[in-house]
């Protein structure tokens, strides 16, 4: 069993180091091509790209392991995904492509807003660049979690040792690569990542005496706490909203939006939505599946799972033979590795670009910019995966707050700054701040998990609503200074 499965993981990891040399021959001249292949994505490599550094190891663990616990009321997490990352392919992704390139060529979300808002342009993007790299650590964390997860429940090793064998890996392609490496690398991911959630539910249904829909649902339909209905006893309408709501946070997220600036032409950002949403259904509808009819054959089964974040582990080692479990755990390798290297990657460019350019080498070439960010790559990632130590850490629980810093410090800024001419310097920078601070002091009160005697808010909730308040209010009450006549004639 071990050599087949090494010999698919073998396999998968050669072909990323691959890509990753091909890019580095193809894309790294330039500080351009190194963090933003040249803009020259074609829409189903951007699109999957998006979809693949979206989703992450949340996709096949934290996803299915809270549908394997609470059943299909846990969907709704992915309804509010698929709408609100829908939407912000429809109103941030053109509007972004053609305004960074206007706006004097911006390569990071932080040198756009400088440059969108040059009164407050240190300000800007001192504090943005800061709260990326703070939020990433935390996000990328996640992703080395759900790494030494599967190494130490498939393999019987070191849960340290998968943690560091999955940084490693992302750092080679990534350092090597650049941009460009990481959007092909994702591309294949992506594709890994849908098939093996088409396969897996299929398969799961009719496993032993399966017996298809009908029998899972006789299985699952007296399980305490389990329920297959959209909406339980215990579901409140404040609690529905926090699951809703995470498709609030797609409008800030910097791995996925730099996607968008990257693609061909603003023409062909319709296309590539068209294909992103198309995936991510497939993508999410199979996730549901794993975790519910997982659920089913656990229990038919008599297993005792311990972790219901490993059900797509124990089931790929239980159901399929070697060279097949092998495949599936390079999906689930996939789905952290892309998003880990797209984390890594937008950190150091705010790091190399906004923090040591701006701060520390104003003439830097183009040369010293790629090198200071393939160090930075690597600080980071070294920063993430001390964050990871802990083995219990719940992919889920580190997703859903780095989900949240980053939806509500940049979400309504985004938004407004691409439609709102009227928006100001210091609203941006007060809209900034108040997401970040919001959602921290959430988080540090509680009143994420209990609010007010009540179920708990997600932090997302109140910190993109007091963000949004706080760049209308700030930019009404201050003066453009130049800001609204440079949006009209740019």
């Amino acid at each position: 069993m071990q050599t087949g499965v090494w010999i698919s993981l073998t396999l998968y990891f050669v072909a990323m180091l691959g890509i990753g040399y091909y890019a580095y021959k193809k894309s790294t001249a330039n500080s351009e091509e190194y963090m933003l292949g040249g803009r020259d994505l074609p829409p189903a490599v951007a699109a999957l790209s998006a979809g693949a550094s979206d989703m992450s190891g949340w996709l096949l663990l934290g996803l299915p392991g809270a549908l394997y616990v609470a059943g299909l009321v846990e969907a709704w997490i992915g309804v509010g995904l698929f709408i609100g990352a829908l939407v912000n392919w429809i109103v941030v992704a053109p509007r972004l492509r053609e305004q960074t390139e206007r706006y004097d060529n911006a390569l990071t979300i932080p040198e756009f807003l400088a440059n969108r808002f040059p009164t407050q342009a240190s300000a800007l993007r001192t504090v943005s660049a800061v709260i990326i790299v703070v939020f990433f650590a935390v996000y990328t964390a996640s992703g080395l979690v759900a790494g030494g997860k599967l190494f130490a429940t498939a393999f019987d090793g070191g849960y340290q040792t998968g943690v560091w064998l999955t940084l490693g890996i992302v750092l080679a392609y990534t350092v090597v690569g650049g941009f460009l490496a990481v959007c092909l690398t994702d591309f294949v991911q992506g594709c890994i990542m849908m098939l093996a959630l088409i396969i897996m539910p299929a398969v799961v249904l009719y496993a032993g005496d399966g017996g298809g829909f009908a029998q899972a649902g006789q299985t699952l339909s007296n399980l305490p706490g389990f329920t297959l209905s959209w909406w339980s006893d215990s579901m409140t309408l404040v609690g529905w909203l926090s699951l809703m709501a995470w498709g609030l946070g797609y409008f800030g997220q910097p791995h996925i939006i730099v996607r968008f600036m990257a693609v061909r032409s603003v023409r062909e950002v319709a296309t590539a939505r068209n294909i992103a949403m198309g995936w991510m259904a497939i993508s999410l509808i199979g996730a549901i599946g794993v975790g519910i009819l997982g659920r089913a054959y656990v229990e038919r089964s008599g297993i005792v799972l311990e972790d219901p974040e490993t059900i797509f582990i124990l089931l790929a080692e239980t159901l399929f033979p070697a060279l097949i479990t092998g495949f599936l755990f390079a999906a689930l390798l996939a789905a952290v590795m892309s998003t880990v290297s797209s984390q890594l990657l937008v950190s150091s460019s705010s790091l190399a670009e906004d923090i040591y350019k701006l701060f520390f080498n104003k003439k830097a070439s183009d040369k010293t910019i790629v090198n200071v960010g393939r160090i930075a790559v690597v600080a980071v990632g070294a920063v993430a995966a001390v964050i990871a130590g802990d083995p219990d850490s719940k992919v889920l629980g580190l997703v859903s707050n780095a989900w949240a810093g980053f939806g509500a410090a940049f979400g309504p800024l985004m938004i407004l700054s691409l439609t709102w001419q009227r928006m100001t310097g210091v609203g941006a920078v007060a809209g900034l701040v108040t997401g970040a601070v919001t959602v921290i002091a959430w988080i540090s009160l509680g009143w994420n998990a209990s609010f007010l005697g009540g179920p708990g808010v997600y932090e997302i909730i109140p910190g993109f609503i007091l963000s949004m308040i706080a760049i209308v209010v700030v930019s009404l009450a201050t003066e453009a200074r130049g800001e609204f006549r440079a949006a009209v004639a740019h």
